[in-house]
């Protein structure tokens, strides 16, 4: 890639305002009491993750410490509520089901995700609530610079990209596989049905994070008035949905997955909100390639073969995937769109000339809505 051309631009962006220095002396108290310590831990490192995380705070830290005068150690994810000068890509971070959801997951199925730890709700320890897990070691595919370019999964075979592709979409069948989601998750249930729940959700999160200031988006508003004409007349049967599914917020081993990351977006519907979310967020990259005269990864995460694997793994028919996948692309407009007016709040990028440019992917949705997007 010519060194003058940085397709990657637009997605470097400050996560976090929190001075790591003081962030270690608020822990290095209260890991003390969570461990036993004999006297205060010494944190070891501390740092920011270097992909992903554009939403919620994460940062790793390693500790050590004695308990009875024997000496233990632990290498941590710590999973944080942003502060509000970070301009917060969502409205609310119930970190408390996010923990309760890794709990029943880890409890009742045999999807990996990493050990919990520990779950702080009182803001005064650290600003903002947070929890503790094990740290992972393992690879994730890289959003900055996104896979597409770079990387470790740029640069594996076409087998072992295969292999990857039908481990990460078992792990999508796994999930939905969990029995009686409504159940088990009261807080993600309601009147009317999941799928509307959902629709009703994306709406109140679109005006808050863009029109109660004034962005309100043209081809945004198009796509909602598309979804209603298009709504499915019967959406399926609902499940537990990850949200946020795609390969990046997973950990890797080689080509196993053994750690599935980043539940915010947790919620119940259908199934194809997942597997049209993972189908649609890997085009958005390859797209970006495309647009740069880039090869990107044209033989990962194809749409028919995502749907045959996941219809053998799961025994479910895919249905409605046209309605889904233009209803990913309009859910990933409001998060791109938030985030460039979080850039520019940040000095980091400016203003469009177009309300329609603050979605990155204008174009391909566009070409949606339309019926001309060509997914060969």
């Amino acid at each position: 890639m010519p060194d003058e051309i940085d397709p990657t631009e637009h997605m470097r962006l400050t996560t976090s305002e929190r001075d790591l220095d003081t962030l270690s002396g608020q822990l290095t108290g209260w890991l003390q009491a969570r461990v036993g310590a004999d006297e205060p831990p010494v944190i070891t490192s501390l740092s920011r993750p270097q992909s992903g995380g554009l939403s919620s705070a994460s940062v790793l830290f390693d500790a050590q410490w004695k308990t009875a005068g024997a000496p233990r150690q632990g290498s941590y994810v710590a999973r944080m509520v942003p502060e509000a000068g970070a301009f917060p890509v969502f409205r609310d971070y119930d970190l408390p089901l996010q923990y309760r959801i890794l709990t029943e997951i880890a409890d009742h199925t045999d999807v990996p995700v990493p050990r919990l730890r520990w779950l702080e709700t009182d803001s005064d320890v650290c600003g903002a609530p947070f929890f503790v897990m094990d740290r992972v070691e393992g690879r994730i595919p890289g959003d900055n610079p996104p896979y597409v370019f770079a990387g470790w999964l740029y640069d594996a075979t076409v087998a072992e990209r295969t292999e990857l592709s039908r481990n990460t979409v078992d792990i999508l069948a796994r999930i939905h596989a969990i029995t009686e989601p409504g159940r088990r998750f009261p807080e993600l249930d309601g009147p009317r049905s999941a799928l509307r729940r959902h629709l009703a959700a994306q709406r109140d999160w679109y005006q808050w994070a863009l029109v109660d200031d004034g962005f309100e988006i043209p081809l945004i508003e198009r796509a909602f008035d598309w979804l209603e004409r298009n709504f499915p007349d019967d959406p399926g049967p609902d499940v537990l949905s990850w949200g946020d599914a795609r390969p990046g917020n997973i950990i890797y081993e080689g080509c196993m997955p053994i750690a599935v990351l980043d539940w915010e977006m947790a919620a119940l519907g259908p199934r194809e909100l997942d597997l049209a979310w993972m189908i649609f967020l890997h085009r958005f990259f390859q797209d970006i390639a495309t647009g740069f005269d880039m090869p990107g990864l044209p033989d990962f995460l194809r749409r028919d073969a995502v749907v045959a694997q996941y219809e053998q793994f799961s025994g479910h028919t895919v249905r409605n995937l046209d309605f889904h996948l233009t209803y990913a692309a309009l859910r990933h407009a409001i998060v791109m769109a938030r985030i460039k007016r979080r850039m520019i709040h940040m000095g980091e990028d400016t203003a469009p000339a177009e309300l329609d440019d603050y979605i990155m992917h204008r174009a391909t949705l566009e070409a949606m809505l339309d019926g001309t997007y060509g997914w060969d």
